[in-house]
């Protein structure tokens, strides 16, 4: 299985990825990781990726267009799924898990910051 994660912070996964099940499955090359900065995506000097929310609000969003062009920049295999991980989604359950893991050959993980990321991108 092929996992893609999109996320600011890719140094966050280094211990993750080394370490325990995980660690152990990509030794055996059972699955494989990719890690994404949506900021090599983004097309300013400063290479921001947050903005305020359109209408004001407190907070920043992130920007939709980094993450776009982050996920049509991975390969697309067969049996693909999209998943934004926010607090308003489903909860991650163990059942879910399995399914999962059962019926994707790939799977895209966007990471949210900030007070979130622009609507648009749920419709990925």
């Amino acid at each position: 299985m092929r996992f893609d994660i999109i996320t600011l912070f890719p140094d966050f996964f280094s211990s993750p990825l080394t370490s325990g099940l995980l660690g152990k499955a990509l030794l055996k090359q059972i699955a494989e990781v990719h890690l994404i900065n949506p900021r090599d995506f983004a097309t300013d000097k400063h290479r921001r990726v947050d903005d305020e929310p359109y209408g004001g609000g407190v907070g920043m969003l992130m920007k939709p267009e980094p993450i776009f062009a982050a996920v049509e920049s991975l390969p697309i295999l067969p049996q693909r799924d999209v998943i934004l991980m926010t607090p308003q989604g489903e909860p991650m359950k163990q059942q879910l898990f399995k399914e999962l893991a059962t019926g994707y050959d790939q799977l895209v993980i966007i990471c949210g910051h900030y007070e979130g990321v622009d609507e648009r991108v749920l419709h990925l």
